[in-house]
Parts: C-alpha cells; structure tokens; sequence
C-alpha cells in the first residue's frame, strides 16, 4: 500500500475544535472573550452533574482497588465480558497516540474521512499508512475506523466488521461517539484475537475536562496496553466520577432522549437556514454548503464557534448549542439576510 504522505505525514498540521484561544486571539478579544460559543466539538452541552467530591479522592493516588471499580463499571456499561478486557487511560487520545509503538511497523489502512490524530500517529510509529475509502478488502496489517464515523456520521453493522479482523491483522475501531448507539458497538466481541475499541467517556458525558478513555481488547493485549501505559494512567477524581457515571442509568436515558431531541431541533435550525444536512450524530450536524467559509466569519463575528475543515472547505460541523439556540439562529438569520 502507498502511504498518503500528504495527511499522513507525522508533521502535518492536525485542525482541531474546541480552541477558543486562538479564536480570541484572531479575533481581538484581549479580555478573555467568555461570552463564546463553542459549538466546534462534539461534547455534551448537557453535562453529567457531578456534585460534590469526597475529600480524599483529590488528595490520593488511584489505587488498585478504584481501579477494579472503575473497569468493573466501564465494562458492564460498554457490554466488555470481562473487566480484564479494559484499560483506561487520560482521554482515547493517549490510546490512539500508543497503539501504533505497540507492534513492528506495517501497513495500516484508515479510513478517511475520520479523526484527524488517526493517521499521523501511526505514520509517526514507522508504519506505512494509507488513507482509503473503503478497507474491507484492504491488503493490512491493521485496519482502523470510527464508527459512527467523524465527521460524517457513516454507521457499520456489527455484521459488516466481522470480515475485517483475521489472521495477525488488528481491528482497531474509534467508538467515541457510540454511546447513543450501543447497537453499533463490538465491544461484546473484543476477545476475538486483534480486535481493539477505543471509548470516550468525556463526549456523552459531557465532561472532556476529565480526559478519561478506555481501550476494550482481549486480556493479554489488554495487560500489555496497561503496562505501556505505567502506573496512575488517570486520576482518582476521574474514575469516582466515572464509575458513578456509568451506573446512573436514569440519567443515561434520560439523556439520550434529550440529546436526539437537540439533535432535531438543530436540523430543523439549520433546514431553516437553507443548509442541508449530510451526516453526523446526535452530538453534531454536518452541512455542505459552498459558503461554508462566508458562515464562519458571520458566526464568529457573533463569537460562535464553529468546525470548519481546511481539506474540506464546503464542510462545516455544528455542535449541540445547549440553552443557546435562539443566539445561533440569529446569527445564522443575519447570514441568510
């Protein structure tokens, strides 16, 4: 396979949302600019209510007990088997980051569009990289997707999976967004030999601050996964909140039927625009529209922050606004006028 030296080049400049700095800086607020509106990522605006933290959890280290607690509540909400098929680690980035030093550089697929760490970290790692647009059939070592994917929303069955782990070949699937559709999740199968899930507890739950993720592989990856990671790969406070999180299947609930409503209410935000909407998930919209580029600068003369992707420029991803519709509506009203 031939690597994309392009975008998956160890040095490419990755864009990512979520930086409010940099919008303050090229926009002059010297001030601190507190009054913007991210909608660049795709997190939660309804976070889960953490409330108050025992003392003890900020002052000690996270022992093994909280970790078994932890894995415990991680796997029975992914549906893992077993606790020993978890590790967690600050945020599914630092997995993403790590997986590609774990075995001798090969030929990995990505596929594309998706995540942007995904390609340059494996390039980084020695491996030949090649993004594809589709890599059932793909001549690999190791396949790697999300699903439902980012930014596009594109969904795989179960079923369709099942024929891309065989022989050495390791199945790695980036399920940052699958909270809301566990039907998509092969977390129950992870003990077939090379199949990795990535999971993100901080875009569900609201909480990205806490940088807290968990691979979900069969025990004897999973225990080299740990040890690569070394010791207090997350916080106490993290996991106390974590392992709550996970059992509070009323606010689960209850929040994937708010999230879906949002998620309506947004659509028909945007329809109203004149923006069609191609794809996504609960968690955000994305919309084609050749004046893309025009919408972000009348967005963020309105201090809305929005993600525009530069290999894209007729895409832009729009986030959840939370209690902040009528202020994106007006926004995108001034733009139509």
């Amino acid at each position: 396979m031939k690597a994309d030296a392009q975008n998956a080049s160890p040095t490419a400049d990755r864009h990512h949302g979520g930086d409010l700095a940099a919008a303050r800086r090229a926009y002059g607020d010297d001030g601190g600019g507190d009054d913007w509106l991210d909608l660049s990522t795709g997190i939660n605006p309804f976070p889960y209510p953490v409330g108050e933290l025992p003392e003890e959890t900020w002052a000690r280290l996270p022992d093994s007990g909280v970790e078994a607690e932890l894995l415990a509540a991680a796997a029975a909400y992914y549906g893992a088997p077993d606790s020993a098929c978890v590790v967690a680690a600050s945020g599914s980035q630092s997995l993403i980051q790590l997986l590609p030093r774990m075995r001798s550089p090969g030929r990995v697929a990505v596929l594309r569009p998706t995540y942007v760490e995904h390609e340059p970290c494996w390039a980084a790692a020695g491996h030949n990289v090649a993004a594809l647009g589709e890599v059932a059939a793909a001549d690999c070592d190791v396949v790697v997707l999300a699903n439902p994917n980012n930014p596009d929303g594109r969904r795989f069955a179960p079923a369709e999976l099942e024929e891309m782990t065989r022989n050495d070949r390791w199945l790695v699937v980036d399920e940052a967004f699958a909270d809301v559709e566990p039907e998509l999740s092969l977390a129950a199968t992870v003990m077939q030999p090379g199949r990795i899930v990535l999971r993100s507890f901080g875009k569900f739950f609201g909480l990205a601050g806490l940088r807290l993720g968990f691979a979900l592989t069969a025990p004897e990856l999973a225990g080299r996964i740990r040890s690569a990671l070394g010791p207090w790969a997350f916080s106490s406070p993290a996991a106390w909140i974590a392992t709550r999180a996970f059992a509070d299947q009323a606010w689960i609930t209850a929040n994937q039927e708010r999230l879906a409503a949002a998620a309506s209410e947004l659509d028909i935000m945007l329809g109203r625009a004149g923006l069609e909407v191609i794809g996504g998930t609960v968690l955000y919209r994305l919309i084609h529209t050749p004046a893309a580029a025009e919408i972000c600068q009348v967005l963020e003369r309105h201090r809305i922050l929005v993600r525009h992707y530069p290999e894209r420029p007729d895409w832009l991803r729009f986030g959840l606004p939370g209690g902040h519709g009528e202020r994106l509506e007006a926004a995108l009203t001034e733009w139509r006028s």
